[in-house]
């Protein structure tokens, strides 16, 4: 006699964050597709070619123009308060001998990318240099010297096609971790990022909704440090759950992948950001970008800057405020004091006292610190003692 099929009854999980849940269905599939913004981006490459083919028909010098991504064509938004890309623009020509290496190599991994869209697949920036890379038929010359030559291209690649880098399917080398109360989609499979061991989740570079989606989540922060072995500490400690919140590091400046996690949970889910960083002139850039965006991808910084930010520590008054000894100080050298009033000159800093009185109090003390320098206080100090004062009291710098 044949058994009856039972099927078994499942319940929904509350969510405490109205977050979108995402109906995923019984099958799963490895590579989520969003064919309308692919059939956008190819859209893009192929007016940007077209307009190379029509110039050349028509027996004009084939050119095309890049966004300049500098300084000098950088605004900060004040309404905003975030980095924008203004609007100059450099000319990009085949016939002009500096720029024409530039200009091939910006078509062959244009179509590249348009390849990769069309095959339904993703590529490391590493990968996307060696699938450009052959030597020149007839000579010696190599399409790329280098990866370094070939990053580069790509960024003026997104700039140009006003497109993202995860949109022409290219991705960088995971760098970032996460462990804490929520629960993540990532490429249809369900990740619990409270059972993630010691070593945490590692966040991908592609962090885009149609890949990656959130649910369960009933955190109440984000706490972000700046290096794995302090995001270890705090691991250990279990800190995210004794604090209800979610942990992330971007070993030093975050990458974009990272950014844009954060980016999105602060965004889509409502959670404040707190940044533990080192007391030094590179600690409070790794902060100017998340807060800000970046200088050199102000185009991005829409979809990765979070004015909103704080900025915990460790700071310059800590070194007399918790009685820390002389064995913490690290001298400042040369170029620590140059990037430092550099730093306080940024418009976005300059008018803000309490960061130019951190600024000015580090200059003076001579020295700079790193978050670890808490251990000689106690092993777990800054997770026990210094990140929750600094949160029972609000003591952040904006």
């Amino acid at each position: 006699m044949a058994k009856k099929k039972t099927s078994k009854k499942t319940t929904k999980k509350k969510t405490s964050k109205k977050v979108p849940v995402i109906k995923l269905g019984k099958k799963t599939v490895k590579r989520i597709v969003d064919k309308k913004r692919d059939a956008a981006t190819v859209k893009k490459i192929e007016t940007l070619t077209s307009s190379i083919v029509k110039k050349s028909l028509a027996q004009k010098e084939p050119t095309f123009e890049i966004p300049t991504r500098s300084v000098s064509n950088m605004k900060y938004n004040k309404k905003k308060r975030i980095l924008e890309m203004g609007s100059n623009t450099q000319t990009r020509s085949l016939f002009n001998l500096g720029q024409s290496r530039k200009f091939m190599q910006s078509l062959l991994l244009a179509k590249g990318c348009k390849d990769l869209i069309a095959a339904e697949k993703t590529l490391s920036l590493r990968g996307m240099y060696y699938m450009g890379l052959h030597t020149i038929p007839g000579t010696k010359e190599k399409t790329f010297n280098d990866q370094g030559e070939s990053d580069g291209i790509l960024e003026d690649l997104e700039v140009s096609l006003d497109g993202l880098r995860e949109e022409l399917h290219i991705f960088a080398k995971k760098r970032g971790t996460m462990v804490g109360n929520i629960t993540v989609v990532d490429n249809g499979d369900e990740i619990n990022c409270r059972k993630m061991g010691s070593g945490g989740y590692a966040i991908p570079s592609i962090c885009e909704p149609n890949v990656m989606q959130f649910k369960n989540c009933d955190a109440d922060f984000i706490l972000h440090v700046e290096k794995d072995t302090v995001w270890g500490r705090f691991n250990e400690d279990r800190f995210w759950e004794t604090h209800n919140c979610i942990l992330t590091e971007g070993s030093g400046q975050p990458p974009r992948g990272v950014r844009r996690m954060l980016h999105r949970m602060h965004k889509e889910l409502k959670l404040p950001v707190y940044c533990l960083l080192d007391c030094d002139p590179w600690g409070h850039y790794i902060y100017s970008v998340i807060k800000q965006g970046s200088i050199n991808l102000a185009f991005e910084s829409e979809r990765m800057a979070i004015p909103d930010a704080k900025f915990m520590g460790i700071r310059s008054k800590d070194y007399d405020r918790l009685d820390l000894s002389d064995d913490v100080k690290i001298e400042l050298n040369d170029r620590d004091i140059t990037r430092a009033k550099q730093i306080a000159a940024y418009p976005w800093f300059e008018g803000k006292r309490e960061w130019q009185r951190e600024i000015k109090m580090m200059l003076n003390n001579g020295f700079k610190m790193e978050v670890e320098s808490l251990i000689t206080k106690d092993i777990s100090y800054v997770t026990e003692e210094y990140v929750p004062q600094r949160l029972k009291e609000g003591d952040f710098l904006d």
